[in-house]
């Protein structure tokens, strides 16, 4: 059963990716921040389960998954104190409101604090948190975290006897801490990251001790290999461009190591892999080919402008450009998609209920899932309030959905205004469990061409399924 927390988490720290430094520099480089004039999304229209060639993530028995969820984190505590701010709590409460999916963060600073010492107390926090997951039915990825690389620049990720700057200069930004991505020093450590014969195996170890250790844990889904890459710009070169770069040369051969290395160790768990955050501007990925036959493409969801705390602009066509940029890499290489964070630090902004309709209607249409950022009791970009209650606007988030079908998806549409749930599908053998929020109070199902039980439906293989979900 999931049981009951005994601590709550602080506030979270201001997470201001993609802020106003970075809409300056797709400026400078000739890109506009988000097209204009484009037609904004209707609210509530039927979603396809997919656009034509982006597969959705399945599991080891062929059932269709959706992923709905939040991140999970501890940026405030190190060493033995480390992940101490995330308890049960976190858990039975996201999934008491429907969600199944967390992307945990973990740090390489705190799991190898000295090069080859490997903390065996870090590495038994994260099966803590792990328990409690699998005793909520809750799905976890392990996310490989970094912000501005690492502890040498004041934050947290890769340890500080893994960085290398050759000397160069590093001046912090405590008001835009993600312009420090682009000081010489955090630029110069990346591409050692990258590019050094010891840091590369250093970090491949890295994977393999996670991975050998939660390899047979229930609760994991797969290991996100790391946060938000970046990398170093080259003279003369602009933004998008580097990005396309860092892409192709640098984190397709990391990600292709990484993923040997975490297949000597666990065959089963999915490998999500990232992008570097220029996608967030509708650029399209350098990304090359992965080599593993279980690859999540894992993109983030965030926007320049509203990250420096503007309101959404329904009209500006910001999503539509972000979405035709993020699958077009998933159509070319055939995998699925799972947005790992999104959300903007101010939920009350007027035009912030629009927001929610149409990033969840453009997800619903391309991805298999999401992970909000994040799931905290406080201020910011905390998905709940001290007592627990959603944020403004981020109620949106909970809504009925089917986290596993056992059959072909036909179409699938969440009907916010109405409150009205669709599901179609042709049946296969299994169950397909359906999630509501609230613990399933106050909504009425009902089934044709199948049989429900509890929260799971059944029908016989062949057969036309159709579920609807409505508020009682």
């Amino acid at each position: 059963m999931c049981g009951t927390a005994v601590r709550a988490m602080p506030e979270v720290a201001v997470h201001r990716l993609l802020a106003a430094a970075v809409c300056s520099l797709l400026l400078a480089a000739g890109m506009p921040a988000a097209a204009s004039g484009a037609p904004a999304m209707a609210a509530g229209a039927p979603v396809a389960p997919a656009p034509p060639g982006v597969p959705r993530l399945t599991d080891d028995h062929g059932r269709v998954l959706t992923l709905h969820g939040w991140n999970i984190e501890d940026k405030s505590h190190r060493g033995d104190q480390a992940l101490s701010a995330i308890t049960e709590r976190h858990l039975r409460d996201m999934r008491a409101q429907g969600f199944d999916f967390a992307r945990l963060l973990v740090f390489w600073d705190d799991l190898e604090p000295r090069r080859g010492h490997y903390s065996e107390a870090y590495l038994r926090r994260i099966e803590r948190i792990l328990d409690w997951a699998e005793a909520c039915g809750i799905k976890v990825v392990i996310d490989a975290h970094q912000d501005v690389f690492g502890p040498a620049f004041g934050h947290r990720g890769i340890p500080g006897w893994a960085t290398r700057t050759d000397g160069l200069s590093f001046t912090p930004h405590p008001d835009d801490w993600f312009a420090e991505y682009y000081e010489p020093a955090v630029q110069r450590a990346f591409t050692h990251l990258y590019e050094d014969q010891d840091l590369r195996r250093a970090q491949a170890r890295m994977w393999r001790v996670l991975a050998a250790r939660f390899a047979d844990h229930p609760a994991v889904l797969g290991y996100d290999l790391i946060n938000e890459p970046m990398g170093e710009m080259a003279q003369g070169e602009d933004l998008p461009s580097a990005a396309r770069r860092v892409e192709r040369e640098q984190l397709t051969p990391m990600y292709n190591r990484l993923a040997r290395a975490v297949r000597s160790v666990d065959r089963r768990a999915w490998l999500f892999v990232e992008p570097t955050p220029i996608v967030g501007e509708g650029v399209p990925t350098g990304l090359g080919t992965i080599e593993d036959r279980r690859v999540v493409y894992a993109p983030h969801f965030y926007n320049a402008a509203m990250e420096a705390g503007r309101d959404y602009d329904p009209a500006a066509g910001w999503i539509e450009a972000y979405e035709a940029a993020v699958t077009a890499y998933p159509r070319a290489h055939r995998i699925p998609v799972v947005v790992g964070e999104w959300g903007p630090p101010d939920s009350s902004l007027p035009n912030m209920g629009r927001f929610y309709r149409d990033a969840l209607s453009s997800l619903a249409r391309y991805s298999s899932g999401w992970a909000g950022y994040v799931w905290c009791y406080g201020g910011g970009y905390c998905a709940v309030d001290e007592a627990g209650r959603f944020r403004a606007n981020k109620e949106q988030t909970a809504a009925p959905y089917a986290p596993a079908v056992a059959g072909a998806v036909r179409g699938e549409a969440w009907d916010p205004v109405a409150g009205v749930y669709r599901l179609s599908y042709d049946a296969r053998a299994g169950a397909t469990r359906l999630s509501l929020p609230s613990g399933g109070r106050g909504w009425r199902i009902e089934v044709s061409g199948g049989e429900r039980r509890g929260d799971r439906v059944y029908a016989r293989p062949g057969s036309r399924v159709d579920v609807t979900v409505e508020r009682g």
